[in-house]
């Protein structure tokens, strides 16, 4: 891509600080986004933190009703939403291990309004539309190296009409605390029975660590998985029939302090939660015990936000007659054109890393149809959720669901699966 080749993702070493009202926002379109998955089966995995600074900045830009709904999928008022999503940005870019980036692109023949331009951050304005090809290119380098190489394309088309580019880019590494030690699991029960996955187990003393609530989804378990960072990774084992959206809702539920946790201490014997099971054993020394048996995951998730224009609030932003963007463009009849969003986690014996790319196309035609000793064991055997936490804030960075684990590569590295 020719000319200036927005960044915006520059690293600082303060601790981040993220406002309580950011966090219920971010984590409040988590929920709502949640809801609105689709029935069909299958990973997925999505960042609520990697769309709020997007439509933040559109929010700023916004007129009239495309304003409103706007501000009311971000949880704050429009006028405050630019100043929000920066500093969103800029703690998550301050996070150990954690990266963030905004992009604006646009056409050499499209002025911003000054007002809306100047409350982008520094770096993170270019301009495409000299050599298509060479554009292509540095989209998907842009893309690259702002999600660690997890994601190394731009997800939006660039139509001839396209006039305006937005993304915003997130990236996380974390390692274990405590590594996991990789095993052949096969599961007696559930959907998963009789097959050979690739599993990883560790035994701790920390039986807090693990603990299960009631919800309005019914029982949770809930393993905290600690990284070196300040992130951690909760695994979410829901109630035999429990949906992924009940899960993830019910995870995030707890994560607010809103149910009460029972750590695995004071857990019953028996099997007090779902993927649980508490039993007194014999040992060589006085230590409890928490065994973690689970299985290694790779998820990924597309999504196309125009699908879900109410969680997003981008019905009237894609509608050109109604000059949704007159606070970004002046009076040029454009309007969000394309809207994708793709996502990336991986859980692994020593760590997890995500990441997830966001893109608005903003353009002047109508919109293209979207894309739709005491041990207490932890082992689901069947689907389950997960979140990945900033520890400090409990902001969500990630949250996903796991339907199809990795299976266990044989000598030559083969799985047996086609």
């Amino acid at each position: 891509m020719r000319g200036t080749d927005p960044a915006g993702g520059t690293r600082t070493t303060r601790t981040p600080s993220v406002p309580a009202a950011t966090v219920r926002a971010v984590n409040r379109l988590a929920v709502r986004w949640t809801a609105a998955l689709p029935p069909a089966p299958g990973n997925t995995v999505f960042s609520a933190a990697g769309v709020w600074p997007l439509l933040a900045f559109l929010a700023d830009g916004a007129t009239g009703r495309a304003r409103d709904e706007l501000a009311e999928a971000l949880g704050v008022r429009a006028d405050e939403a630019a100043g929000a999503g920066r500093g969103l940005l800029a703690a998550l870019r301050a996070i150990r291990g954690s990266k963030a980036a905004l992009g604006v692109w646009t056409r050499r023949e499209l002025e911003l309004r000054p007002e809306w331009r100047a409350g982008i951050p520094d770096g993170s304005l270019g301009r495409f539309g000299a050599d298509p090809e060479a554009d292509a290119r540095g989209f998907d380098a842009w893309a690259a190296r702002h999600t660690n190489g997890l994601i190394g394309r731009m997800p939006v088309e660039v139509l001839p009409d396209t006039l305006l580019l937005l993304a915003v880019a997130q990236g996380l590494r974390t390692r274990w605390i405590r590594p996991f030690r990789e095993i052949p699991l096969t599961t007696g029960a559930g959907p998963w029975a009789g097959r050979e996955l690739a599993g990883l187990f560790r035994r701790t003393a920390l039986l807090d660590r693990v603990g299960v609530a009631q919800t309005g989804a019914g029982p949770l378990t809930v393993l905290k998985v600690l990284g070196t960072d300040g992130v951690d990774v909760h695994l979410l084992a829901g109630a035999e029939g429990a949906g992924r959206s009940a899960v993830l809702a019910a995870g995030v539920e707890v994560l607010s302090g809103a149910r009460r946790v029972v750590p695995g201490g004071l857990l019953p014997p028996g099997e007090p939660g779902p993927a649980l099971r508490v039993e007194s054993v014999r040992s060589t020394d006085r230590e409890p015990q928490l065994d973690v048996e689970t299985v290694a995951f790779d998820v990924r998730g597309t999504h196309g936000l125009l699908a879900l224009p109410g969680v997003f609030g981008l019905s009237a932003a894609a509608d050109p007659a109604a000059r949704p963007l007159a606070g970004i463009v002046g009076d040029a009849p454009l309007a969000v054109q394309g809207a994708r969003h793709e996502a990336v986690a991986r859980f692994h014996a020593q760590g997890f890393e995500a990441a997830s790319l966001t893109m608005l196309a903003v353009g002047g035609g109508l919109p293209r149809e979207p894309y739709r000793v005491r041990r207490v064991t932890f082992g689901p055997d069947r689907p389950f959720g997960f979140l990945a936490v900033h520890r400090a804030s409990r902001l969500v960075l990630s949250a996903g669901w796991v339907e199809e684990p990795e299976e266990c590569a044989g000598p030559d590295g083969d799985t047996g699966r086609e």
